[in-house]
């Protein structure tokens, strides 16, 4: 049969679909988060803004309680950032993509460090951990003052961020604690792993091509065929003649699906390179929202399923500059969110 063609309407209403932008959802936050393929945390804020526009009724305890009873993890996972996960997807991302990680960070130095070396201020940390969290500066301490090799250890000794830090009072994610001690040990293969890894992309930014789904999950292309090829997966076509994968029953929403005013944090995965085909943020607005000054991306607002603007809090309140005139229905509606979101930061 020929492959069907998706136009970028139908992939823009796919990725609402998938990252809750459609419809605000009541399934629980570890749920939500694997339905999204996890929400990047960089800025600890964004991930309650982040939950309270894909989810009915979200206050912000809800979450910080999910961290302290380790329902859901702060950890440095998908390109080399800090993302919250669910707890049953923690290990899954970890070990699939713990040994490219660990390759790139030892190219990345010159000369690189001696593998015994990592391998004992590893093992220095797992002990000093047995008493309990870290900071940064701990951490660094106990691995000799090395700055450099404090940042690569956590690749040696799979390390999560614990609260009170990366929690909306207490915003800095600074606190660290051994994965294994605070969720327990890794019990997935590199294989379940990585399919694992691949389902959870799918489900939350496909029909996709293997070269956003690489980008996304920060791992070379290479790196991913083989697993790819041993998966059943439905194949599309992009408008641009790429092949795009899919897992075998998702759904794709009809293209007129409306799309309500979202608003998005810092760092919210939809805007970024992998999800580009669709269309969520115009190639006019891109130089708005993502420059030097800002490589973190502005918060924006969606309008009809694309960037129409930016927002910011400014004293306490929310405040939006639209990037064009919006009409007044949009207005009424941008309004109502306004007023949300400005009581989830009260």
């Amino acid at each position: 049969m020929a492959e069907r063609t998706l136009t970028a309407r139908e992939l823009n209403r796919a990725l609402l679909a998938r990252q809750l932008l459609l419809e605000r959802s009541r399934l629980p936050i570890p749920r939500v988060l694997e339905r999204m393929g996890g929400l990047q945390a960089q800025y600890a804020p964004s991930m309650y803004v982040g939950l309270w526009t894909r989810l009915e009724g979200f206050e912000r305890d809800q979450l910080t309680r999910l961290l302290e009873r380790r329902r859901v993890v702060q950890g440095t996972l998908l390109r080399a950032t800090i993302h919250l996960v669910s707890m049953g997807d923690y290990w899954p991302f970890a070990v699939a993509i713990r040994e490219s990680r660990r390759h790139w960070w030892l190219r990345a130095h010159r000369p690189p460090p001696n593998p015994r070396e990592l391998a004992a201020a590893s093992e220095r940390l797992r002990r000093r951990l047995t008493g309990g969290p870290l900071s940064r500066s701990e951490v660094e301490a106990v691995v000799g003052g090395d700055r450099a090799l404090a940042n690569g250890v956590g690749l040696w000794l799979d390390l999560v961020r614990v609260p009170p830090s990366g929690t909306w009072e207490r915003r800095r994610a600074d606190l660290y604690e051994a994965a294994e001690s605070w969720i327990g040990p890794a019990d997935v293969t590199y294989d379940a792993a990585a399919q694992h890894l691949v389902r959870r992309y799918l489900a939350g930014f496909g029909p996709s091509t293997r070269s956003a789904l690489a980008s996304w999950a920060g791992l070379p292309v290479a790196r991913l065929d083989p697993v790819l090829g041993r998966m059943a997966l439905r194949r599309f076509r992009a408008e641009d003649g790429a092949e795009l994968l899919d897992l075998p029953r998702a759904s794709l929403p009809d293209p007129e699906t409306p799309a309500p005013v979202r608003f998005l944090p810092v760092w919210d995965a939809a805007l970024l390179a992998h999800a580009r085909r669709a269309s969520f943020l115009p190639e006019k607005y891109r130089s708005l929202v993502f420059s030097t000054k800002t490589p973190q991306s502005t918060a924006t607002f969606l309008v009809d399923g694309a960037v129409a603007g930016a927002w910011k809090v400014e004293r306490g309140r929310v405040v939006v500059s639209p990037f064009e005139r919006l009409s007044r229905p949009v207005r009424r509606e941008l309004r109502g969110e306004v007023e949300r979101l400005d009581s989830l930061h009260a």
